[in-house]
This record gives structure tokens, sequence and C-alpha cells, in this order.
């Protein structure tokens, strides 16, 4: 976002302007030159000064080339002795040189003989600084990065940075650049508590950009730098302080006092047949109390596969009918709406609460029908697809949305549901565990409530790795457990990015298995098929008509057919960690031993066999979660799904999980002490805000 130099009052701080001047300000920047450097992303000089270097170079000065290992880089002092020109096409231009203890050759390819002679002329002292390797064993520097006469040679840095590059812009270029962006970098206020600037032993803004161009040595550019570390705080801290006025926001909305006497719950508990979790009933606690005050609820439930959400959900719609007033459950697709409403449906009317569903396949009189009852309040509870946006769709008193699979929802799509009801409150949903620095840094607004263990009653599941060779023999196990009654998904591998290859796939698949275990036994169900073509297939199974469901991964998330008790996933290494622990999940939800065969094709690689064995070895989807974070970084980790993370340019969330929950701790305590961001250390915080176009955060601010 450039702006002009001289703009709105209410604007960027006209300290930050010449920041975000063009970069053509900078020196060696022509428009040329600035249109390649986006290839870094790198638009303006604040862009190119939060670009820090990658490694360096040691270009300390030694007497010869005899005091460095070859190959190796090489600074020293030499007097130029013979030229002599290429002897034919192709061949390289030697020039003889001595240093204080032997000699060695510089060697150019394609020069000019006339630049050569100029720059290095026969008897002259030069200093020469590049990388020397023994060629037929002879010592040579090939084209070297530097060549300057002695009293000049101190403009080579004793550890030179490397900076990333991208087509048209040069080591010497974008040090150029980088030099004559640092000029530009104005004294700021200070954003971050002086105790833990201390503690850290951090330096101030403008001297850690100037430290983190200058590394003076290798430990220099490593994360825990001071100057890095600042750097990299300064970034999660604007992020988390974003998160936390978005909260404070939310909060702020007047939401209502929602509190539930406890006689539809304990009706509930009494018709079940196990007692909750300990980390259900702490959840349970955790929301009630959140509905009980005056502010609005943001509330994120993290539970594994199978930790049992659907229990907690409930207990929390409760809540809501005790008070008199509605809740709704909203879920990604008819398929998980309607397994909820059949899970919901039986224990909700124990305690005699109204349950309804609403998709977009309600039509005509019964849709009229149900919108009547719910405006009347005679609906306690609607669980619907994103149908329930509708304008036309009026609750009778809105007490609480819950939405499920938050992901496949955007952060707008909560408020819009929350905006159903005056001031209701909002729990989200999730089944995929998320490591806590991704939590923080996805879900940093909402408070967290976890459910790590698991219900009684759930059997663990037998996971085994198979080579796509024996799927004969897979075949064969198949065959058997048909004949004894059991059920089995087989999901198919995504092929390239695209659906319908994924379909073919999948079909081709499902015609050798029917060939195989016979007609009728075998379902399928893939992303290309109508909707009612695929919630007849989920169906079907899901009555045991089909023993056998061929998928791709539209099953990975809620369905459930407690008969299942086979997942055959195909190709397995190449799907994420997160991805098919869901699909395992989707298996052992009922009393029959429960199996997951991982089919691969061998050779695997390192990190394929690595991810395949922790799943082997573990079920606890936190663990899995870490350890997907540790393979694949936090860009993928949950593919697209959670393409909301943000993007830093120095803060790395995979390895500075302490320094983003400091972060997060700081910017909550600014805002405890100064929610309107007004005193000296709230307005030095704006002007991060501004710096890191965390301009979400400002609005923000002002709309407070």
């Amino acid at each position: 976002m450039v702006m002009a130099e001289g703009e709105h009052p209410k604007g960027r701080p006209e300290e930050l302007w010449p920041l975000f001047a063009p970069l053509e300000v900078l020196d060696g920047v022509g428009p040329k030159t600035a249109k390649h450097y986006k290839g870094l992303a790198v638009e303006t000089p604040k862009d190119l000064l939060l670009t820090l270097p990658l490694g360096g170079v040691d270009r300390s000065r030694k007497p010869s080339i005899r005091d460095v290992a070859l190959p190796g880089m090489a600074t020293v002092e030499v007097t130029v002795g013979r030229h002599r020109p290429p002897s034919g096409r192709g061949r390289p231009y030697r020039i003889e040189v001595e240093d204080a203890a032997t000699s060695f050759q510089l060697v150019f390819f394609h020069a000019r003989d006339e630049y050569l002679t100029r720059i290095l002329p026969t008897g002259s002292r030069r200093v020469v600084s590049g990388k020397v390797e023994l060629f037929d064993g002879i010592a040579q520097m090939p084209h070297p990065d530097h060549i300057l006469p002695p009293e000049e040679a101190d403009e080579i840095p004793a550890f030179e940075p490397v900076y990333p590059l991208t087509s048209g812009v040069t080591q010497k270029g974008i040090r150029k650049a980088t030099a004559s962006a640092l000029e530009r970098v104005p004294i700021l206020g200070e954003w971050i508590d002086g105790h833990l600037m201390d503690e850290k032993g951090w330096p101030s803004w403008e001297e850690a950009l100037h430290m983190a161009h200058a590394p003076a040595r290798p430990e220099d550019l490593s994360r825990g730098a001071p100057a890095r570390e600042r750097l990299a705080f300064d970034e999660l801290f604007a992020h988390q302080l974003t998160l936390a006025l978005a909260r404070a926001t939310l909060k702020r909305g007047k939401g209502r006092v929602t509190q539930g006497d406890g006689r539809l719950r304990a009706r509930v508990l009494a018709s079940l047949p196990y007692r909750p979790t300990g980390a259900q009933a702490r959840a349970v606690e955790e929301i009630a109390a959140d509905m009980a005050r005056p502010m609005r609820m943001n509330r994120l439930l993290q539970g594994d596969v199978g930790a049992g959400k659907t229990l907690v959900a409930l207990m929390a719609l409760l809540v809501a009918v005790e008070a008199g007033g509605q809740g709704v459950l909203m879920a990604p697709t008819s398929i998980l709406a309607g397994q909820h409403y059949a899970n919901l449906k039986p224990l909700a009317e124990a305690a005699g609460v109204v349950v309804e569903m609403l998709t977009g396949a309600d039509k005509g009189a019964e849709r009229r029908a149900k919108l009547a009852a719910l405006k009347r309040g005679d609906i306690h509870i609607l669980v619907g697809t994103h149908a329930v946006f509708m304008d036309d769709v009026e609750f009778g008193d809105l007490r609480l949305a819950i939405v499920d699979e938050q992901h496949r929802f955007g952060v707008r799509q909560r408020i819009r549901l929350g905006e159903k009801g005056q001031g209701a409150d909002v729990l989200v949903m999730t089944a995929t565990p998320i490591p806590r620095t991704l939590s923080l840094a996805t879900y940093g607004d909402m408070d967290v409530s976890v459910l790590d263990e698991k219900p009684p009653g759930r059997t663990p599941v037998t996971t085994a790795l198979v080579s796509a060779g024996r799927m004969d023999e897979v075949v064969d196990h198949l065959r058997r457990a048909v004949a004894e009654g059991r059920q089995a998904y087989w999901v198919c591998p995504l092929v390239e990015e695209s659906e319908s290859f994924d379909a073919t796939a999948a079909e081709e698949r499902f015609k050798m298995l029917r060939a195989a275990l016979g007609e009728g036994v075998v379902g399928l169900v893939h992303g290309q098929l109508p909707p009612d073509a695929k919630t007849a297939a989920m169906e079907g199974f899901a009555r045991g008509e089909t023993r056998v469901l061929v998928a791709t991964t539209v099953i990975e998330v809620g369905v459930d057919v407690p008969n299942a008790s086979i997942m055959v996933i195909e190709q397995a290494e190449i799907f994420g960690l997160a991805q098919l622990h869901q699909l395992r999940g989707r298996v052992g939800r009922g009393a029959a031993a429960s199996t997951c065969l991982l089919m691969y094709r061998p050779p695997l690689g390192e990190t394929a066999r690595r991810r395949l064995m922790v799943l082997r070895d573990t079920e606890d989807g936190f663990r899995i979660a870490e350890e997907d974070l540790a393979i694949r970084g936090a860009g993928d980790l949950i593919g697209t799904a959670q393409s909301g993370l943000p993007r830093f340019r120095i803060a790395d969330l995979e390895g500075q999980t302490g320094l983003m929950a400091l972060a997060q701790n700081a910017a909550r305590a600014l805002l405890a002490r100064d929610p309107g961001l007004e005193g000296p250390q709230g307005l030095s915080a704006r002007t991060l805000l501004w710096l890191l176009e965390q301009d979400k955060a400002i609005r923000l601010i002002s709309a407070g």
C-alpha cells in the first residue's frame, strides 16, 4: 500500500511517510528495478527494511590464501602480475597475482581485455575477495566479488550480509538500496514494556534494524539474536494486538446475560448411559460462565476426533433454552447438519426440548411453517447449514450461535450469525487439533476450551502400513469383514488439484471393488456428484445398505457410522497428517475393534515415512498436530483450510512459539491498561500498527 507523501490527517503518521515512499527514492533503484523487487514482495522502503539477510560471508582480511581452507572465501591483498588473454574461443582470461605467501590466478570468462587491464594493471596492489578453489592443482579465484585499491578496501565489510534475491536484483544492488533505506529510518517511541526490553536485552526498533542489516558474525543471523528477536516480536505483537482489539470489540459488543437453572441439562445427563469426561464438564462450565456475563461470548471449542463435542454443544444450547431463549447449530454441509440433528434430537427430546432442522432443501409450505414456528419461539434449537443466514430466517430470541468446523466459515459469517440475535453469544467448534502457536495466530481473538480426553466406549483404532503391492490381500480382508456384517470406508487419493480427476480415480476403484465384492455391496461418493446423489450414497451407507463406501476426502469431517470399523486410505503418503488423523477418526465409533490401513506406494521418502509412523504410533490429535507443524511448517499445516494464517516477514511461527505467547500476553496487558491506546506506549503501539499495515486494527480502535 504505497501512500502519497502528504496524506489524510487521520491516516498514517507523518514520521512513517519516508518508509512508504515509492522504491525509486532509494539509491540504485529505477522504475525497471522497482518492478523486479515485486518478486520479493518489496514495494516500499519499509518492505525492504523488513527483508533481512539470509546468510553472510566472512570477508575478514587474511595475509594469504594459505590461511583459508580450500575451497573457501578469501580476502587478501595481492600484487598483480602477468595477464594471459584466452588462447581460444570459450577459454578464460587469466591474471597471475601474488599475496604475502603464495601465487594464484584470477580467472574471468567473457570479460573485456581493456576493462581488465584498466582495473588490474600489472604491478599494481589490489585487495581481492572471492571464492578460491583448486583446479588441476592450481589455486584460482574465478570472478572476484570485490577488486579495490588498498586505500578503498575498508568498504568491504569483514562479514558481508547475503540477501534473498529474485530475477533482476543483485546482492550489490540490494545492499546499496538497503543502506539508502536505513538512512530514512525515523526514531519512533517504544511500544514494548521497559521491563521486557531489559529482561530480553533488546535494542530499540531503529537500532534493531541497523544491527539486523549489519551482522558482524554468523550468530547475528540466528533467530535468537537480540535485534532479530525484537523485530520478530514486533510483528507478532502487532498481530496479537489486532486480534486482541477484535476480541475487545466483540466483547464490548453488548451481549446479554444468559443464565440457565440447570433443569434441562440435569434431565439430559440423567438419560445418558455414561458420565461426561472431566474435559467435557470443564468446557460446559467455561461456556456457561461466559454466557452469564454481560459481554458477548467468543469462544473456540477445540476437540480431537471423537472427544465428544456434540454433548458439550447440546449442554451450551440448553443453557440458552433454560434462560427462555433459542440456540442455533450450524454445520458446513447438509450431511453434517443431518448428523448433528440425528444425534441431538433424541437427547433433547428426553428433556422436552424442540429441535428442528433447516437446510436449502426445505421449500414451500414446509419451510414457511418452520420459519413461523422459529419466529414464535416454538422451536428451541435449530440445526442447519448456511441456509440459516437467509434474511427470512428470524428467531424469537436467539441467545447462542454455534458454528461447527470453523475453518469452513469466515470471520465475517461468524459475525453475521451473531447479528441474527441481539448480542447472541458465539461458540465455534473444530475437530482439527491445532498446535498452541497456530491457535494463537489464527484464533487469538477467542477464548479456547480444549477437549483432551476420550469419552468411554470409544475403541482404539489399530493402524497398519501396507504396501500398494498387497492390494489383493486388502480386498480379501474386506471380503471377510463384509461377510461378518462389518462396514468399511475406502478413501481414494487426491489426484492433482482437480476434483474431476479425483472422481475418475474413485470411479475406477469403485468398479474394481464392485467386481470383487459383488453388486449392491459398494457405494460411491465424490465431489463431482450432485448433492442429492451424495446424500443418498452417504445415507445408504449409514443405513447399512451398502457395506463399503468408496470416497474422496469429502468424508473427512463428521460422518458418523458406528458400524464402520475399517478405513482403507490409498496413497496415504500424499495426505497431510491432520487429514489422515481426521479420516481415521471416522472409524472406532462403535464397539467393534477397528483398523485403519495406510496403503502407500514404495519407495517411501523420509518425510512421508515419518508422517505415517507418527500416525501408526499415536492417536493423540494434539501430538499429531505438533508433529505435523514440525514436519511441514505453518504455511501448509492445515492446508487451504487455514488460509487465514498471517504471513510474517521475520517471525517464524514454528521456531518462535514462546515469542508468540509472550506477544499475546503483552498485547492483552497493554489493552487492559489502555483500551483506547491513548497513553504514550499506546500511541507508539498505534504507530507500530500503521508501520506493519494492520489497518484493520486501526479501524477497530477508531470504531471503539
